[in-house]
């Protein structure tokens, strides 16, 4: 069905997926679901499976070198010295590092219906004061007292983002510390998490890495916290931390390591690396067309997505019940309280916007 859409196969967004699909992807559905988890590249499932096999062979690969090299390739993306860089697992574990610091009474202030990882460490801490504004008027919500101000750069349930320049100024005027979780947007939005003294992300998203690798950023003078999870890897030298208390913690970022997944750093290098190569800014060029695109259909067919200018995650109202019906006719997105979220990536062309668009239309 024709939804009154221009250049339908074809533009700069059907070169960028048209490469990346004869050397990286190979979807077998029309899949529209990165915000739930991305694909993984093909030079990325070659060094897990390699890695997987040096075990088992009874010749462990380095992988230790994986997670610094994955390590660094974040420190770019993020626009951060490596030095600032911890590497581990989960953003929840990041949050409640960061909860554990915080003094008694201290304010924490959210955005409404804020991903329950990055905020609900703070609500476990029945001795803080966790304080909730809706998204667009969190700057606002900011006042004297207000000790952290912790907030998704783009929301998982819908896409929008967050004004960060005016959240960190309100901030600042009222000093309070700013924690911003970029796991919906590093990849596509270009970052700066210099600007903030705390960042988190988890890269199984928009990074394409695979599950069991996130980084926290921290500020050169660690921001106050405590490594209260601390093992043998958070040692300065750590293969003489093994045994006993760590003695000298390591002077960087990596004070704060989780042991890591060794399978999923192995393979996280090689995707942090094609998101380098690619490109963010081309990345969110593409990104941004076929959502735009898909919210032109949208219109066409009388429907009226979130609000979410910039950003490739399209959340639809009422139509979230559709979800497993397309998912038989093999294309995938999510139900979010009731909306269908569709989120456009590098792999994605307009085709697939197209047949998403008919299948609503149908």
């Amino acid at each position: 069905m024709d939804h009154g859409l221009e250049g339908r196969h074809s533009g700069p967004m059907e070169t960028l997926a048209g490469s990346l699909a004869a050397t990286e992807f190979a979807p077998r559905t029309t899949y529209l679901n990165t915000a739930s988890t991305g694909l993984l590249p093909a030079r990325t499932v070659a060094a897990m499976r390699q890695a997987v096999e040096s075990v088992a062979e009874g010749r462990p690969a380095d992988m230790f070198a994986d997670v610094e090299a994955a390590r660094a390739s974040f420190a770019r993306l993020a626009g951060v010295p490596v030095s600032r860089v911890a590497a581990g697992a989960s953003v929840a574990v990041y949050s409640g590092l960061i909860a554990a610091s915080l003094p008694e009474g201290a304010e924490v202030l959210t955005a409404e219906a804020e991903f329950s990882s990055v905020v609900n460490p703070f609500h476990v801490r029945r001795d803080l004061k966790v304080r909730t504004a809706p998204l667009e008027g969190l700057a606002e919500a900011v006042r004297p007292g207000t000790a952290l101000v912790a907030v998704s750069a783009a929301q998982s349930a819908d896409g929008r983002i967050a004004d960060l320049p005016a959240i960190r100024a309100a901030a600042r005027a009222h000093g309070a510390r700013t924690y911003v979780d970029v796991s919906q947007a590093a990849g596509w939005l270009p970052l700066d998490a210099d600007a903030d003294d705390f960042t988190s992300a988890v890269t199984y998203k928009w990074l394409v890495c695979p599950r069991g690798v996130a980084f926290l950023v921290v500020p050169e003078d660690f921001g106050g916290l405590t490594p209260v999870f601390a093992s043998w890897v958070a040692g300065e030298h750590p293969w003489d931390s093994c045994y006993g208390p760590v003695e000298e913690l390591a002077h960087s970022g990596r004070r704060f390591d989780e042991s890591p997944s060794l399978f999923s750093y192995a393979g996280a290098r090689h995707s942090l690396a094609l998101v380098e190569e690619t490109g963010v800014e081309a990345v969110r060029a593409h990104d941004l067309a076929l959502a735009d695109r898909f919210r032109a259909g949208l219109a066409s067919l009388g429907h009226e997505p979130v609000p979410a200018p910039g950003s490739p995650i399209v959340s639809v109202p009422g139509l979230g019940r559709l979800q497993p019906e397309l998912s038989r006719a093999g294309i995938e997105v999510s139900d979010r309280a009731g909306n269908l979220r569709a989120a456009f990536h590098l792999y994605n062309s307009a085709a697939d916007v197209d047949r998403l668009l008919d299948a609503l239309s149908g």
